[in-house]
């Protein structure tokens, strides 16, 4: 299997590239620059491609260029960024600024649309092609959450997918939406479960749980595939 993992230098990103994989498997992670540390598993093929999102086209074209040729199964769509008081009581959608609201778009969902143009002619080549877009609670009806360009961006996600389905079902197209809540992104995989399971004290979710839940998705056969996932932390009173 030769999956792409976009926004994969830190966090839950690096922890997909970490986690994901079997032997003989190829993962290609995409990011601004290479991280200078990273971990894999024994038996797994990893590549980088280095582009910026923040500028949909160019980086579309670099990233479809450097999968052309060695085919691709799966792309996990691994790239959000938030209000600069987003998650903070001071979060006020009126003191946001226009250029930061342009690039939240920009980079949550134009970004998102041009990249899966590009790939799809190579995705769809695949006996069994998948996409995962990573999600947020905040793009769920009544999420409780006041960001209105961060949301607004999620819950495009999620008309992404449906959209998605609709048009390439007849080529097996599976397109899953992850809608996470709060995570834990300070302790990496290498970190015990049981260990980053305390960071938060029931408030935030291990990285190690997502990858868990990924890896479940795909290695689902070619006959079925998950809509939706919603991963809320145990105690997230919204849910």
């Amino acid at each position: 299997m030769k999956t792409l993992v976009i926004g994969a230098s830190k966090g839950l990103g690096k922890a997909l590239i970490e986690g994901l994989g079997e032997p003989g498997d190829t993962l290609i992670g995409v990011s601004r620059s290479q991280p200078a540390h990273l971990d894999h598993k024994a038996g797994v093929s990893v590549h980088w491609v280095e582009a910026n999102l923040a500028d949909p086209a160019v980086a579309a074209q670099t990233i479809a260029a450097a999968v052309a040729e060695g085919g691709l199964d799966t792309l996990i769509y691994n790239l959000g960024i938030w209000e600069e008081f987003a998650f903070d009581p001071a979060y006020n959608f009126l003191t946001d600024d226009d250029s930061q609201i342009e690039a939240i778009v920009t980079c949550n969902i134009t970004s998102t649309l041009l990249l899966i143009k590009r790939l799809l002619p190579v995705l769809l080549n695949s006996a069994n092609p998948r996409i995962i877009l990573t999600g947020s609670t905040s793009g769920l009806p009544q999420s409780g959450r006041p960001e209105v360009t961060f949301g607004a961006s999620k819950f495009a996600l999620r008309g992404i997918a449906d959209a998605l389905r609709e048009g390439y079902r007849q080529q097996r197209l599976g397109v899953t939406c992850l809608n996470l809540g709060y995570l834990n992104t300070e302790d990496p995989l290498s970190t015990p479960r049981e260990l980053a399971a305390q960071r938060g004290e029931g408030h935030a979710i291990p990285v190690h749980d997502v990858v868990q839940v990924v890896r479940m998705a795909l290695s689902l056969s070619s006959a079925s595939f998950v809509k939706d996932i919603t991963l809320p932390a145990i105690l997230d009173e919204r849910f």
